[in-house]
């Protein structure tokens, strides 16, 4: 399976295939509308590629500090957290972002701040927030089928 193309790599096809389209003599209007962007965005892409060829339409790496996880410790991680919060001490199986963040510690000896453990689950790992549902331990689903079945009924009657 292949995963779909994120937000950036989907740009950077639209403005090589807008170049690609100019190339073949197409206006900027058509391939603005053939593309969905703006004639100004095509006339644009069209001199960035004039000045630098297709290598200038092309992502440039994110500026800025480095990631403090590389890839293979972000595996790690993923496959430490796989295991459940319970299997590395908790006695829920669910996850904070604390407890993320020791098992972090303890994998790579690497330490996260909180806003850094929720950057690693939800944008290199691709994980999102889960909240448990919270339900009674004594609620009866037969119960409640069976009153939602006879009871309401005789209730909305008014009898």
């Amino acid at each position: 399976m292949v995963p779909p193309l994120t937000r950036p790599q989907l740009s950077e096809a639209r403005r090589v295939r807008a170049a690609e389209l100019s190339g073949q003599g197409r206006s900027g209007a058509e391939i603005a509308r053939m593309l969905g962007v703006s004639e100004e965005s095509v006339r644009r892409w069209k001199r960035v590629w004039e000045e630098g060829g297709a290598d200038a339409l092309r992502r440039r790496p994110a500026t800025g500090r480095p990631p403090k996880l590389d890839d293979a410790q972000a595996e790690r991680v993923r496959t430490a957290l796989e295991q459940g919060a319970q299997a590395h001490g908790s006695g829920a199986d669910l996850w904070t972002l604390e407890r993320v963040g020791l098992v972090v510690e303890r994998v790579t000896g690497v330490a996260l701040s909180r806003a850094s453990v929720w950057r690693l689950l939800t944008g290199r790992l691709g994980w999102s927030l889960q909240r448990p549902e919270r339900r009674a331990v004594e609620r009866d689903e037969s119960e409640i089928a069976r009153w939602v079945a006879q009871e309401w009924p005789r209730i909305k009657r008014g009898r």
